[in-house]
C-alpha cells in the first residue's frame, strides 16, 4: 500500500526554497530560481535562507521557521531544499507536520533530506521525493536530461527506470514489489532508534552515499543487518556511491561488494547502478510509493505502481 501522495504541480503555483542543512548564497541558488521561472511556477524564498551561521545555513531556529512556514503555509505547493551537508537533525523534533499531515506537498531534497524524508515516512505516511536541491541547478551539478525528469514528475509525470548494473559485484536476480523508501545511508544508520527511524519490512530499501571510508560503509551495513530491518525487505537498490575512500592499508572490498556480502544469505532481488545519488544523473525517486522492481544479470527495471 503506498503512501499519501501529495497533488501535483499546476502552471502558476508557488514553490519553497528552504535551507536545513548547509548555507547557500544567491549566486548558487540563482539558476535554480531562474530554472523555476522558466517552468512557469513562482519560487518563494525562506526569510532566513541566507542567513550563515559557520557551515549552517543560521541556526537551528532560523532553519526550522523558514521550513516550518512553508509547511503550514498552503500557498505553497511544493518546497525544494537548498543544499544538504549536515543540519537536519537538528531541526527535525521542533517541526510540527500538522498542516502538512493535513494538506501535503511534496518535499523535495536528497542527502542530508533523508532525514526529513524518513521522519515524514516513519510518522505520517506520506509521499517524499528524493531529487534535485537548489543548488544542484548549478551548471554542471546534474544532467540537463536529470532536472527534466524532476520537472516532469513535479508536474505529474511518473518516472520508470531501466538501469544498468556497471559494476563487478553482480545483481541478485529476481523480483519484488513494495513502497520504495531510503536515502542516504550515513543518515539511515543514524535515525536507528529514533522517532525518524522506518519500518522497512516488505519494502524496496533505496542506499546511496559519499565520502565514506569503505570500512564505514561496512559498519553500517552491519548495524543495519544486526537491527534486523535487512531480513524481510522486498528488494534492494543501491544507486551512487561515490567519491569512497579507503586506509593505507586496504579494506579489500569496495562498498558495492560490502553490500552484496551483507545480503548475502537472503532471497529478495538485488540491483545495482540505480541514477540516483550524489552522481550527476541523479533522477527524481519518489519515496513511500509502491512499486515493482524487476533484476535481471545486467539490466533493471523498477516501475511506479501510482
Amino acid at each position: 500500500m503506498s503512501a499519501k501522495i501529495p497533488p501535483f504541480l499546476k502552471l502558476g503555483d508557488k514553490v519553497g526554497i528552504c535551507c536545513t542543512a548547509r548555507f547557500v548564497t544567491p549566486e548558487l541558488i540563482r539558476p535554480c530560481i531562474e530554472t523555476l521561472q522558466a517552468w512557469g511556477v513562482v519560487p518563494v524564498l525562506g526569510e532566513n535562507i541566507y542567513q550563515q551561521q559557520y557551515q549552517f545555513a543560521g541556526n537551528d531556529f532560523e532553519r526550522a521557521i523558514d521550513l516550518q512556514s512553508f509547511l503550514d503555509n498552503p500557498e505553497i505547493k511544493a518546497i525544494v531544499m537548498g543544499k544538504g551537508g549536515y543540519g537536519s537533525v537538528r531541526i527535525i523534533d521542533s517541526l510540527d507536520f500538522t498542516a502538512f499531515n493535513s494538506s501535503p506537498k511534496w518535499l523535495c531534497g536528497f542527502s542530508d533530506i533523508t532525514v526529513v524524508h524518513s521522519h515524514i515516512h516513519a510518522q505520517f505516511g506520506i509521499a517524499t521525493l528524493h531529487s534535485p536541491m537548489a543548488v544542484s541547478f548549478q551548471p554542471g551539478n546534474a544532467l540537463p536530461e536529470a532536472l527534466a525528469s524532476f520537472k516532469d514528475f513535479l508536474f505529474g509525470k511518473w518516472p520508470d527506470f531501466t538501469f544498468e548494473n556497471t559494476f563487478s559485484t553482480p545483481n541478485r536476480l529476481g523480483y519484488g514489489q513494495g513502497q520504495i523508501v531510503g536515502g542516504n545511508l550515513s543518515l539511515l544508520y543514524a535515525l536507528s532508534g529514533s522517532a525518524s527511524d522506518m519500518d522497512l519490512k516488505g519494502k524496496i530499501l533505496f542506499l546511496e552515499d559519499i565520502d565514506e571510508y569503505v570500512y564505514h560503509i561496512d559498519r553500517m551495513m552491519w548495524q543495519v543487518k544486526r537491527s534486523g530491518k535487512l531480513s524481510h525487505l522486498a528488494g534492494l537498490v543501491i544507486g551512487g556511491f561515490t567519491d569512497m575512500k579507503d586506509n593505507a592499508s586496504p579494506f579489500g572490498m569496495d562498498a558495492q561488494t560490502i553490500i552484496s556480502e551483507a545480503v548475502k544469505e537472503y532471497a529478495y532481488p538485488v540491483a545495482f547502478g540505480l541514477p540516483v545519488g550524489h552522481i550527476p544523473n541523479n533522477y527524481p525517486l519518489p519515496l513511500g510509493v509502491e512499486a515493482k522492481l524487476t533484476v535481471g544479470e545486467k539490466s533493471s527495471n523498477l516501475v511506479y505502481m501510482d
